[in-house]
């Protein structure tokens, strides 16, 4: 690899570093015809301290732009060293990484650099030749362009496993606050547009086994959490119209990085939100799996998410009039309600219950976190730990007996050498 490639390669790398929407979970495409690589279920991904996904050769196909969004480190009025790749370079590093073993794919996103279109037809040309040319069946996530025309959308999804378009701020207010020249509808237009095609796609191999694949692992986006005012409820409420009207698989939530000097964003040098970002992702998951509606976790009366307590536990101790939970007679839903029990916890449970009365000894083998469900359990003993503690004391009990991943690492003992 010459020196101006690994020069690209940091430089290109480093930008790309901001998006943090690259899991690769999803995809069903399976290799033909001895060819390279395969993105079936269960490819490996690697994690950051930061719990940010590694696994995917990770850059950008330029990080000359067009566009001066403040909050973005490639903006147009940014004095940074500028790179590009060829799409025959993206190509070479791609399969070189892969036969080494570094990657299980790519994930390609790009400034944007004379238009959308110019930009977006460079993106196809990428995954064409790695498809066509070289057979390459690993797993391929482009960023869609907003603004690109929909036969280039039409033709990137036949070769992406996940097409994403970001829509970067959570309120049109602070899109056009920060980024004036960008326009929402440009980005909702074409995620509507690639949902009616999965879904036709979809429709059409039900019936037609040989029709192709279109974008097999769906489409997500990713919204800027932090920089601009806006409240969690705010927040969620975007995701849930987006799962729901677009069905889209992820909404990723990146905490800011102060990257620029601007009265309108906060100072360099101010901690990016890991805990909100994290909250965000907890009550995203209860959402998407735990059969929550998002006026249950954040609504009008409670627009914020607690950053002391996960959003599952606030929601209970909003809510103690449902519990205790006798798990040896409520239904899996509600037992996956109870603070401290994850889904295959409360499958577990139901399946023991079958054959014996699950007590707290039980409970605590099948890998509940005990400690914390305890407090909203009916358990056959009649024990009930929560005796008539009101919900301030319980959420003071619980918020001692935690601690946070995210908390310092602090010692007050100084290193002698």
């Amino acid at each position: 690899m010459s020196d101006r490639i690994m020069e690209k390669l940091s430089i290109l790398s480093d930008a790309a570093k901001y998006d943090v929407s690259c899991a690769s979970s999803g995809s069903k495409r399976e290799n033909h015809n001895k060819g390279l690589g395969n993105a079936s279920n269960g490819i490996c991904h690697a994690y950051t301290e930061d719990g940010r996904c590694v696994s995917l050769l990770k850059i950008l196909l330029t990080n000359f732009c067009i566009y001066n969004c403040a909050y973005c480190v490639s903006r147009s009025s940014n004095d940074i060293q500028r790179a590009a790749f060829t799409v025959q370079e993206v190509v070479d590093l791609t399969i070189n990484f892969y036969r080494r073993n570094y990657i299980e794919g790519l994930f390609l996103s790009s400034g944007i650099f004379k238009n959308a279109d110019y930009t977006m037809e460079r993106l196809v040309l990428v995954a064409r030749k790695l498809r066509t040319e070289h057979k390459f069946n690993g797993y391929i996530h482009l960023k869609a362009i907003p603004g690109a025309s929909e036969a280039l959308l039409q033709e990137a999804g036949l070769y992406a496993d996940r097409l994403s378009i970001n829509v970067e701020m959570p309120t049109e207010q602070s899109l056009q606050l920060l980024a004036p020249d960008k326009k929402r509808n440009d980005m909702l237009q074409p995620m509507q547009y690639l949902q009616q095609q999965i879904n036709g796609y979809a429709t059409e191999k039900k019936r037609i086994a040989k029709t192709p694949l279109f974008a097999p692992a769906g489409q997500s986006t990713q919204m800027v959490i932090g920089a601009t005012p806006e409240n969690d409820w705010q927040i969620l409420g975007m995701a849930h119209l987006f799962y729901r009207k677009l069905q889209l698989k992820r909404v990723y939530y990146s905490g800011y990085v102060p990257v620029s000097h601007d009265n309108r964003l906060p100072a360099i040098g101010t901690p990016v939100p890991m805990v909100r970002e994290n909250r965000l992702y907890q009550a995203d998951w209860l959402m998407r799996y735990y059969g929550f509606d998002v006026r249950e976790i954040v609504n009008e009366t409670y627009p914020h998410l607690d950053m002391e307590i996960d959003p599952k536990l606030s929601w209970a101790l909003r809510n103690l009039e449902q519990f205790p939970v006798d798990v040896n007679k409520a239904d899996v839903s509600l037992i996956m309600r109870v603070p401290g029990i994850g889904i295959q916890s409360a499958q577990r449970i139901a399946a023991a219950r079958q054959h014996s009365r699950v007590n707290a000894d039980l409970l605590q083998k099948l890998g509940i976190a005990y400690n914390k469900a305890k407090y909203f359990l009916a358990l056959p003993s009649g024990h009930m730990p929560r005796h008539d503690y009101t919900a301030a004391q319980l959420r003071e009990q619980l918020v001692r007996m935690q601690q946070s991943k995210y908390q310092a690492n602090f010692s007050p003992q100084l290193q002698l050498f």
